[in-house]
């Protein structure tokens, strides 16, 4: 089965993300998309971070009802930090009968050359880059084998706009999952 690693740490999860994997699934060679939700990313500010644990739930909530889509907490057991090429390997050794792409935005595409081993990742697993607005995808040719620009809907709704928005009383049903939307009101996050 071909995997898609879509990896973040989703604080929170919302229906731009839901949408791009939804997309994923039903219009590439990817059976299905696992959200891995990540404890820290070695090239972010962690600040203002949700613990792992929720932003997990939320994930889990997100993708109730989607059979192709799921939340995973594989990368909260790796060693830390969690840089992707590690994950990537832990998977492949996991679940060896899978073939695992990653997923990644025009954002991280365009500083991957800073990700740790990022050439053993190319040459080793298929990337998936998805569009974001103010960043073009430039695939170098030697590379074009193994990494590919989708032509997916462009969703520019980012964590930290909601986190911000409902940080200063704003509504923002519309832009999460109703069940993530009822776990951040019931649990006051992010206030």
């Amino acid at each position: 089965m071909n995997i898609g690693v879509f990896s973040g740490s989703f604080n929170p999860i919302h229906i731009g993300h839901v949408i791009l994997a939804n997309y994923i699934v039903e219009f590439t060679e990817i059976d299905e998309v696992w959200f891995l939700v990540s404890p820290q990313n070695p090239l972010k500010d962690n600040v203002g971070l949700l613990d792992e644990k929720e932003r997990f739930r939320m994930a889990q909530l997100a993708l109730e009802g989607y059979s192709r889509l799921k939340a995973s907490d594989f990368e909260l057991f790796l060693p830390k930090p969690s840089y992707t090429i590690n994950t990537l390997e832990a998977l492949q050794l996991a679940y060896p009968a899978n073939n695992f792409m990653l997923i990644i935005g025009a954002d991280n595409w365009s500083n991957f050359e800073e990700w740790k081993d990022y050439d053993k990742m190319v040459q080793e697993y298929p990337i998936k880059v998805y569009p974001r607005v103010g960043y073009r995808i430039t695939i170098p040719t030697k590379l074009r084998q193994k990494v590919e620009a989708l032509e997916s809907p462009v969703i520019e709704i980012s964590s930290t706009f909601i986190r911000e928005s409902i940080a200063v009383g704003k509504n923002i049903k519309a832009f999460l999952p109703d069940s993530v939307y009822e776990y951040i009101e019931k649990n006051k996050l992010y206030r």
